[in-house]
């Protein structure tokens, strides 16, 4: 079987809970579970030179993750976000400004890395700044054009703007987003139906080859111009849904690069999903049959 190599550009963080602290970060999340799919996974960040920067890249190390596209910028404070998590396990967040991946930067060893990369997520968060907004357009723009480019939407607080969302969805061919971002959308280009006549319309829009909608815990539908695939989900024992989402995308993105069917896709990403949901943060080890 071809090993795909896979790259998550964007926010490389911690998840603050409390006392505790777990590595994260969507773009992170991704390629850790690329990773541990089959495929190659990279994640490309930035972290400061603290103890938060050195704690990540010795995270990401124990994780067999390769750390070699993470950045350290001197003088500049490693990403966190305060996370808190209601009675549901549902996870909400408040992101400080002006951290260590606001200022992602292209060079030549992540501009060749784009040049081999089969997939790449990105999301808007990422490019709040204006710095790492034209990196990561810099890189989907060295891709192949085989290349899969999937836009993880990843609203977060204020920091997107319908202009962003829209170039964003113009560089992309998947679209993920969750049932929130779908209100978003739907007002911000007067999407008009159901949830699939919705998505439908996305794909003709912006010439998209798939849209992925998941809704919590009711399971994920997921269009494209000849399937349609609606999935119910999996019950589970909630513990936190930090990192869920991301699971989920790598394990579409890895099916997608598979040629798989929709169905097949959606029902193996369900289950990744389901079971992120049932551990403690965002890059548990998995089960040995969802690595399968």
């Amino acid at each position: 079987m071809k090993e795909y190599i896979i790259a998550g550009i964007g926010e490389l963080l911690w998840d603050v809970l409390g006392s505790v602290e777990e590595l994260g970060g969507a773009p992170v999340n991704f390629a850790y579970h690329t990773n541990s799919l089959g495929a190659t996974g990279y994640a490309i960040s930035v972290v400061g030179d603290d103890p938060r920067g050195r704690a990540a890249l010795k995270a990401l190390e124990q994780r067999n993750m390769s750390v070699s596209y993470i950045d350290v910028r001197a003088g500049a404070t490693t990403g966190y976000v305060l996370a808190n998590v209601d009675d549901q396990g549902v996870a909400s967040y408040s992101f400080p400004d002006d951290v260590a991946w606001d200022h992602l930067s292209m060079n030549e060893k992540n501009l060749a890395l784009a040049s081999k990369v089969d997939a790449v997520c990105f999301g808007s968060l990422a490019q709040r700044s204006a710095e790492s907004r034209a990196a990561i357009q810099a890189f989907l723009q060295a891709t192949r054009p085989s290349a899969l480019k999937i836009l993880d939407l990843n609203l977060r607080q204020h920091f997107y703007t319908h202009e962003t969302i829209r170039n964003s969805l113009q560089l992309a061919d998947v679209l993920k987003l969750n049932d929130d971002e779908l209100k978003v959308l739907q007002e911000m280009d007067n999407l008009q139906g159901n949830e699939q006549q919705m998505l439908t319309k996305m794909i003709g829009d912006y010439r998209l080859q798939l849209v992925v909608l998941t809704r919590g815990g009711k399971g994920s539908l997921l269009v494209s111009r000849t399937e349609i695939s609606d999935h119910p989900g999996y019950q589970a024992e909630i513990v936190n849904t930090i990192g869920a989402g991301d699971s989920f995308t790598a394990t579409t993105a890895l099916g997608l690069l598979r040629g798989e069917r929709l169905s097949i896709i959606n029902e193996r990403a369900n289950r990744v999903a389901a079971f992120v949901c049932s551990q403690k943060g965002a890059m548990p080890d998995l089960a040995p049959d969802l690595r399968a």
